[in-house]
């Protein structure tokens, strides 16, 4: 494609990659490369050059726009597709200006206005880099000037046109109780689309979120790949379609299933960001990119500490009362956790919680289980020098509730239909800006009301069916609607309560994104804790997000020695859910022992980077390491993973991540009460021999798991 020679050469820079976007001779963005930086910086205006594609009588016509729309020359899928004011249902948008913002040293925002000819029609890109991470966050912004409304029938946050020979996709799919469940495959020729129309809960059956190779099937450590993730809530759509034989097309954004927008002359729809990431150092540095990013600059309190909790769920569920919950703060207190939460059925009167069926939407302590109200249980654990946390669900309604009595025009139903309940439970219509204020004054209100309360858990359990709002006029806007009324709310709840931890819950982890995240401090992975289904979970959930956004917590789950369960837990940040005074007392011992050793290694685990080293899937030792920033000091977590007899493992594992002329000295922690390391003290080791010949981490079918700590001497 021919480029206009007097054009600027947008480069949206990090430290390590550049994307290149120059203007052709009809005043089209083009994306023109996307990789590694060059040495010499006046070479990349040659790389256009060398695409000799020219389409002939029997071609595509076939462009690598920067943002691709509809109705004229591309006949694939595009990024945008509008129907003008006129009733026109093509758009070509031409290159009009740009400028770069410097936030700091690391941050810079490039800005491109596009513009369509024949109309006063508007799409602005924005690329936000952060340079350190390799990190690139992208989106657009839409807006009418034109005579009267236009419909926005597809509106991407993102294009990415990529060059390879082959692409591989890893993607997950998902059920409850089975998330991430890992489908990689070779990307042919057509269009292959990831997506969710489910409203809530929109991770369920696939993620937004996924790792591209590209040339050849990349590992941890050797290969190119591009890892992206979604920050949006709501439905999403990643299309990704091959053309020209060495030509990808990333799509990226909301899902226009059923969501045509009207946008209003002078209204402006903005896109939410697509986050994406370049490695050529295998899937391991993508990982790392992107979790550096999300914890400096997206996930809520991301540099700050976290709370280790008990969790009353799997202890009682929903029978308890007063005098037992006291009893489990006590036990949180033997246990030497930081807080107790008080999980789903504390609440309802008229109607009350002591089954999944009745009450929500009813957010005041049930006087039955709890006459002295949620301050008596604050005070006690206070008392006892522990924190206090609480369970809501406030985006749902019971239909046996006094709120729904209330307020039956609150909740999403087809009106000419009869209501269907998952879960026992309806989806409030959060288009509503009263149930918005509802919510807001729910959650503030019991935070202000108890101003002692340190932790919520934010659970989502339904999907939304029989989608319609008796509150919106366009029907096509709902699912645009809820998702903006969500994160609304969570504004809100963030400035008059900036500093509290929430815990994002959906079923198990059928919400998680970047999106929610800017607002949450971790998430709930899933509501399967079976130790050994949790390692592959976590395993997969740790190409994205860091560890400390993960919660893992100990639970009867499992036939696997809680030593075990302990150290799948050590995976990201540790909680438990168990019968603390049904533990033997070497269980309860070690228990007590792991919740102080993780004390002292939680910062490697929260703010190291992260390595790892053999997948649970083709080894018979799943292995990670966690590395300090100066790389002086690495956890490694070990595990037993054959479902058959194996006989001795003696394979050595080798490290990654260490400094080469370093000395190191291993040591084994968390070791079950009364047993003997395998590992000599003082046993010293070189970095490079660690990375290049390895370590054995003795772990069999005796061993189940290790934890090994490796110091610079």
């Amino acid at each position: 494609m021919q480029i206009r020679q007097s054009s600027p050469l947008i480069k949206i820079e990090t430290d390590h990659t550049i994307l290149c976007l120059e203007i052709s001779e009809s005043g089209q963005l083009i994306n023109s490369y996307y990789g590694q930086k060059l040495i010499n910086e006046s070479e990349y205006r040659k790389i256009n050059s060398l695409d000799k594609f020219v389409p002939g009588s029997d071609d595509l016509f076939n462009q690598r726009l920067a943002y691709v729309s509809s109705g004229s020359l591309n006949l694939m899928e595009p990024a945008l597709s509008v129907t003008h004011w006129d009733g026109n249902n093509t758009t070509v948008l031409s290159y009009v200006s740009h400028n770069i913002k410097k936030y700091d040293e690391n941050v810079s925002l490039t800005r491109i206005e596009l513009k369509d000819d024949r109309y006063a029609f508007f799409v602005t890109l924005f690329y936000k880099c952060y340079a350190a991470e390799d990190v690139i966050e992208q989106w657009a912004e839409i807006r009418n000037e034109e005579k009267s409304a236009i419909l926005l029938n597809k509106y991407a946050s993102a294009n990415i046109t990529i060059q390879g020979n082959q692409f591989l996709l890893k993607s997950h799919y998902s059920g409850w109780g089975k998330e991430m469940r890992v489908d990689e495959h070779v990307l042919n020729h057509g269009l292959y689309t990831l997506d969710s129309k489910l409203g809530t809960r929109t991770n369920l059956l696939l993620s937004s979120s996924f790792m591209l190779s590209i040339d050849e099937e990349a590992t941890e450590t050797n290969g190119n790949v591009l890892a992206g993730s979604l920050a949006w809530s709501g439905n999403f759509r990643i299309d990704f379609e091959r053309f020209d034989e060495y030509y990808l097309r990333i799509t990226s954004g909301i899902n226009n299933y059923a969501s045509v927008y009207t946008l209003e002359q002078g209204e402006i729809f903005t896109c939410p960001s697509f986050i994406y990431t370049l490695s050529w150092r295998g899937k391991g540095q993508a990982s790392r990119n992107l979790h550096a990013w999300a914890q400096k600059y997206q996930v809520a309190q991301g540099l700050s500490s976290r709370v280790t909790i008990l969790n009353n769920w799997e202890a009682t569920y929903f029978d308890f009362d007063e005098e037992k919950l006291a009893s489990l703060i006590q036990n949180a207190k033997e246990l030497g956790v930081d807080l107790f939460l008080l999980d789903d059925g504390w609440f309802g009167n008229k109607y009350p919680r002591n089954a999944a069926n009745a009450a929500l939407g009813d957010w005041i302590p049930n006087t039955e289980k709890l006459p002295n109200g949620l301050a008596a249980l604050i005070e006690k654990a206070n008392c006892e020098d522990i924190q206090f946390g609480l369970w809501l669900e406030p985006e749902m309604v019971s239909p046996k509730s006094v709120l729904y009595e209330n307020h039956p025009d609150w909740v999403l139903k087809e009106p000419l239909l009869p209501e269907y309940y998952m879960r026992n439970q309806l989806v409030l219509d959060l288009t509503n800006p009263e149930v918005q204020e509802f919510i807001y004054q729910t959650v503030h209100g019991l935070l202000t009301t108890h101003p002692r309360i340190a932790f919520i858990k934010w659970d989502c359990n339904s999907l939304i069916y029989n989608v319609h709002s008796s509150f919106l006029a366009n029907q096509n806007h709902l699912y645009i609607a809820y998702t903006k009324g969500f994160y609304h709310v969570l504004e809100n709840l963030r400035k008059s309560h900036p500093e509290i931890p929430m815990m994002l819950c959906a079923g198990g982890g059928s919400r998680v994104d970047y999106g929610a995240l800017k607002y949450f401090t971790e998430f709930w992975p899933s509501d399967n804790t079976n130790p050994y289904d949790r390692i592959f979970i976590q395993w997969e959930y740790s190409y994205y997000f860091p560890a400390i956004t993960i919660d893992n917590h100990v639970t009867a789950m499992g036939t696997q020695p809680i030593k075990f369960k302990i150290d799948v837990a050590f995976m990201g940040k540790i909680g438990f859910d168990i019968r603390v005074n049904e533990l033997n007392e070497n269980d309860l011992l070690f228990a007590q022992q792991a919740v102080k050793t993780y004390g002292k290694i939680k910062n490697l685990i929260w703010y190291g980077s992260l390595y790892r080293l053999q997948d649970p899937y083709t080894h018979k030792i799943a292995s990670l390491a966690y590395v300090n920033p100066v790389k002086d000091t690495a956890l490694v977590l070990n595990y037993y993973m054959p479902t058959l007899f194996a006989t001795t493992i003696a394979k050595p594992i080798k490290m990654q991540g260490l400094l080469p002329d370093a000395a190191y000295q291993v040591e084994e922690l968390n070791t079950y009460p009364n047993t003997v390391s395998l590992f000599e003290s003082g046993r010293i080791y070189s970095g490079d021999f660690l990375m290049k010949i390895g370590f054995n981490p003795q772990v069999d079918a005796n061993r189940t798991s290790v934890v090994l700590l490796f110091k610079k001497v």
